[in-house]
């Protein structure tokens, strides 16, 4: 077993703070009274979703390339914890890690 590098609790309290915000966010959009903005509220989830699986795969060591699909994530979350399985579905918030931030661009997607 492959210890965590030292400097992984340091900097996790950073990290945990960036998935609270966007936990907290998705949660607000909810409570939104002229309609929820799903599209919003999905990319949140997806962004909380994705460094949650990320810090998990860096504590125990876990080499990934660079990616923001939560199917890839979790298949490697997968083989080191049977809870992974459990979230096969967070997969379909996929297609808001990108539908989000090109919607923020300007004309043409720039």
């Amino acid at each position: 077993m492959k210890l965590p590098d030292p400097a992984v609790p340091r900097k996790s309290p950073a990290v945990a703070g960036l998935r609270d915000e966007d936990l907290r966010v998705a949660r607000h959009g909810f409570s939104m009274l002229e309609g929820p903005p799903s599209r919003v509220i999905a990319f949140h989830a997806q962004q909380c979703a994705e460094k949650h699986l990320k810090a998990y795969l860096v504590f125990r060591g876990v080499d990934f390339f660079f990616t923001h699909n939560l199917r890839r994530l979790l298949d490697l979350s997968t083989t080191h914890a049977a809870w992974a399985e459990q979230l096969q579905g967070a997969e379909e918030l996929n297609p808001y890690a990108s539908t989000a931030r090109s919607s923020r661009r300007g004309p043409g997607g720039q």
